[in-house]
């Protein structure tokens, strides 16, 4: 039996838990997550009776290939996939089906309520999400590969860091070389930000030049298999101001104190108290404006969330970040960030450049 085999056998049995007969896959993401399938435009209904994957002919064989063995209906050309949704549905006489809350779009439920009168509709919200907060052997082996890329790329551009390189062009060689490393590419839009920008949680790399500032701080990650990492780093190109060195250090003891605590039966609530509580000592309390963390996997932003509102515990096969940030407008900001996982006894840092303040003393390029 597969793991996407194992995977739909899992959330059968959350299905039957709700007292329904299927659920209607309509997140792509989640298709994927559950068939290995890497396309969109699909859906996919995992029923109690056997799944079926619903799809267009632009994927044929592509399906074949991805998810040997799995029942499949192909579409026509031009026809509608909610439409044969529906005719499919009302083929397979389901008592009760649930759909997707928080994917579909009110009409696509409307049409269904239409479509299928002899069908009661429920609402599921997050069951396949739940089943992706705990990563199996295979996940985690991708996450690793796609941490392995982010880092080996990340001390390649460190190396060649010049004055009068832009945050654009940083931004631009991470995607080149992680391409060039067998990465499907960034997973995420990266962020480069020289100096006064990097208070700016989420910056958009633009034309600042390296060199105007003492230090640049690079959020990114890399792709691969469909998973991915996420990494920040500050760089510190010239002589370090006092004022950074507290807010450097300060982060740090965060993170660090944040990670110590991390193991099973931990609530995520309690992780980013503590990492909280190391900031607010320091003075800075109201410059740590996010939340600690997230998971990581398919998309950038899964659950768990590490936040002050989110009362769960911490489980083994969990991969989250652990990204505490300082801002001060018109001066900039640090972040550090990690992916770790958690394993049966603690965690264990998946991503291993250093993280002192030290240790990301570079010396530029000039030319």
């Amino acid at each position: 039996m597969s793991d996407f085999e194992k995977r739909r056998g899992r959330l059968r049995r959350l299905v039957r838990q709700a007292g329904a007969d299927a659920l209607l896959v309509t997140n792509f993401t989640n298709v994927t997550y559950l068939t290995g399938f890497t396309g969109d435009d699909s859906y996919l209904l995992v029923a109690q009776e056997g799944d079926l994957l619903l799809s267009d002919p632009r994927y044929e064989e592509q399906i074949g290939e991805e998810c040997p063995g799995l029942p499949t209906f192909i579409r026509k050309p031009g026809d509608v996939l909610l439409d044969v949704a529906c005719q499919e549905l009302n083929k397979a006489q389901l008592a009760s089906l649930l759909i997707e809350g928080d994917s579909m779009t009110v009409a696509a439920y409307e049409k269904l309520r239409s479509e299928l009168t002899a069908t009661q509709l429920g609402t599921s919200r997050g069951q396949v999400e739940l089943l992706r907060t705990i990563k199996d052997k295979d996940e985690i082996a991708l996450l690793r590969r796609a941490v392995e890329i982010a880092q080996r790329v990340f001390i390649s551009i460190r190396a060649q860091l010049s004055a009068h390189q832009t945050e654009r062009e940083i931004a631009n060689e991470l995607e080149r070389q992680i391409r060039s490393l067998g990465g499907a590419g960034c997973s995420f839009n990266p962020i480069v930000a020289v100096g006064p920008r990097a208070a700016l949680p989420h910056a958009t790399p633009g034309a600042s030049e390296v060199g105007q500032s003492p230090f640049v701080l690079i959020d990114w990650g890399a792709l691969a298999g469909g998973y991915r990492s996420d990494l920040t780093r500050v760089l510190l190109t010239s002589k370090i101001p006092a004022k950074f060195a507290k807010v450097y250090r300060t982060v740090l003891a965060a993170q660090t104190a944040a990670i110590h605590a991390m193991k099973p039966g931990v609530m995520v609530s309690e992780i980013d108290r503590i990492a909280r509580a190391v900031v607010a000592d320091a003075g800075m309390g109201k410059r740590f404006n996010h939340g600690l963390g997230h998971g990581i996997g398919l998309d950038i932003h899964e659950a768990p969330r590490l936040g002050k509102n989110q009362d769960r515990p911490l489980e083994a096969g969990m991969v989250v970040t652990v990204e505490p940030g300082v801002y001060f407008p018109g001066w900039g900001g640090v972040r550090i960030e990690d992916d770790i996982l958690i394993t049966r006894d603690g965690c264990e840092l998946l991503s291993s450049l250093p993280r002192t303040m030290d240790e990301n003393c570079v010396e530029l390029l000039r030319h």
